[in-house]
């Protein structure tokens, strides 16, 4: 393990210039810098394709007590831009960890920078707005960073339809930690296809516990390529950017809505898209969701829930067409914080959609129902 550590720079779009550290000196990598609230979960924030793009400022002020392990990555790939924090622990403990924090940096090449003053940096960036920036080891004379008008959806969707199979025996060997996940296990011969716009690993995990046999196919699917392998349900994922640039996917969810009478789950990505299908329109946040404990609710309940996300359906857009008024969709949840919409449900056709994470990974569990009760709409559905 290097002991060596190189002056670094986090450089915003506005001109503003932090100070650290890195343990390898870091050419330039740019993104859109963007603060998570989490105590936890750095593994799989990292991980997580809904972060393409993105250099994440963690706010928890210590991070790699626990490592690494070879479970909780959300994909086989690194999605972020870039990491930022005040501290990098380099030497692990828990029961679970198989690698340092430090060590999976180096040995993954992760743009990180460490040792700046990570609340001050998160209070510009709350003032302020989220922003590009870049993460660099000799400061430049001119700082030009674009803003990013990128289809990041087609850098993380598969290239190839493939399919994770009701498996009891693999699905306890890998979620033998987590009891409340075993207890959930149901042989089950449900077919879900899931397009996938940068799903989380946990999405199809979860399914794959109501014992589901999951379709995984890239976003660019047509109607008929989905209608293809007769889904009992079909899940919309999450994904990063802005949904509206997906504009072949929302126009095949419209044929979804219209022509078919399947069940349809919107997680996150899959909420707006499926928002954007029925005619309603997104916006950008000033500083996004993105945390564990974003409390989610309606008429004085509330789930605490982890989010992750810049966009949001537009609530008055739907009122502008005349769904909301004429009552052929309902609004589920509000984000509690600043009252933006956090889930809908269509009142003649078996669809809803949230704008968190039900899965979470890391996070609560206090939306986990919302599988099961997915599952049931498609039992049901396929009953009539």
């Amino acid at each position: 393990m290097s002991n060596s550590i190189y002056p670094s720079f986090l450089v915003l779009d506005d001109g503003s210039v932090y100070k650290g550290f890195s343990f390898y000196q870091v050419l330039r990598s740019s993104g859109e810098v963007v603060f998570n609230t989490g105590m936890t979960g750095y593994q799989e924030i990292m991980t997580d394709p809904s972060y393409s793009g993105q250099i994440i400022v963690f706010t928890y002020p210590e991070l790699g007590n626990t490592g690494l392990n070879y479970e909780d990555c959300e994909s086989s790939l690194i999605h972020v831009k870039g990491i930022v924090a005040k501290n990098i622990c380099s030497f692990s403990s828990n029961w679970r960890s198989k690698v340092s924090l430090k060590d999976y940096i180096l040995k993954k090449r992760i743009p990180h920078i460490f040792g700046l003053d990570t609340r001050s940096l998160t209070r510009h960036l709350r003032s302020k707005g989220v922003m590009q920036g870049f993460i660099v080891n000799y400061l430049e004379n001119k700082f030009n960073i674009g803003l990013m008008k990128l289809d990041l959806v087609r850098r993380v969707t598969t290239s190839h339809v493939y399919s994770a199979k009701n498996n009891k025996l693999l699905y306890d060997s890998v979620y033998s930690y987590l009891n409340y996940k075993i207890k959930t296990y149901i042989k089950n011969t449900i077919n879900i296809v899931l397009l996938d716009f940068g799903t989380k690993n946990n999405i199809i995990s979860r399914l794959l516990a109501y014992g589901c046999n999951v379709y995984i196919l890239p976003i660019t699917s047509t109607y008929k390529t989905i209608a293809s392998y007769k889904p009992d349900g079909i899940i919309l994922s999450n994904g990063p950017g802005d949904p509206s640039k997906i504009f072949y996917s929302i126009q095949t969810v419209q044929k979804l809505i219209q022509y078919s009478n399947i069940p349809i789950f919107g997680i996150c990505m899959g909420h707006q898209i499926l928002s954007l299908a029925l005619g309603g329109s997104t916006f950008k946040l000033k500083f996004g969701h993105r945390g564990l404990n974003h409390p989610s609710g309606l008429n004085k309940y509330s789930e605490i829930t982890s989010q992750n996300h810049g966009f949001v359906v537009d609530q008055n857009s739907f009122k502008k067409i005349n769904l909301l008024n004429s009552e052929i969709i309902n609004i589920t949840h509000f984000n509690l914080n600043d009252n933006t919409l956090g889930g809908i449900i269509h009142n003649s056709k078996p669809i809803f959609s949230v704008q968190y994470h039900p899965e979470a990974s890391p996070g609560p569990h206090d939306s986990d129902y919302l599988f099961k009760t997915f599952i049931n709409l498609v039992n049901i559905t396929k009953k009539v």
